[in-house]
């Protein structure tokens, strides 16, 4: 039996979004969605409702900024960018989830170092 994908930690997300933008610029909400995807090997899978309340919830804290335009197959989208507040929101969040990941794999390392000892 194959591993699970992954469940999302509070947070994790919006941060995926911003990271995102700042890094391939204006994109609409399925782009996002797959690029997040890609990147994550398929171990993140995203539904529509997933990341467009994510997008809803950033654009309202002024993080994101949308505008209406025409996908690369023709079709009307939104299109959302990261606005100067999102890329310091960015960094700060960045900041914290690596000292976070940090911590945690001095923690997990620690136990696993007890376990052998016991063994």
């Amino acid at each position: 039996m194959g591993e699970s994908k992954l469940d999302l930690l509070q947070g994790t997300l919006d941060l995926m979004v911003l990271q995102t933008l700042a890094a391939m610029g204006a994109q609409h909400g399925y782009g996002i969605a797959r690029r997040i995807e890609q990147v994550s090997g398929d171990e993140v899978l995203l539904n529509q409702g997933t990341i467009y309340a994510s997008l809803v919830r950033l654009q309202q804290r002024g993080w994101i900024s949308a505008e209406w335009g025409t996908s690369e197959n023709n079709r009307k989208a939104k299109f959302y960018e990261i606005t100067k507040r999102g890329r310091k929101q960015l960094a700060e969040d960045a900041a914290y989830w690596q000292r976070l990941s940090g911590v945690m794999g001095r923690v997990l390392a620690m136990n696993v170092l007890a376990m052998d000892k016991e063994s």
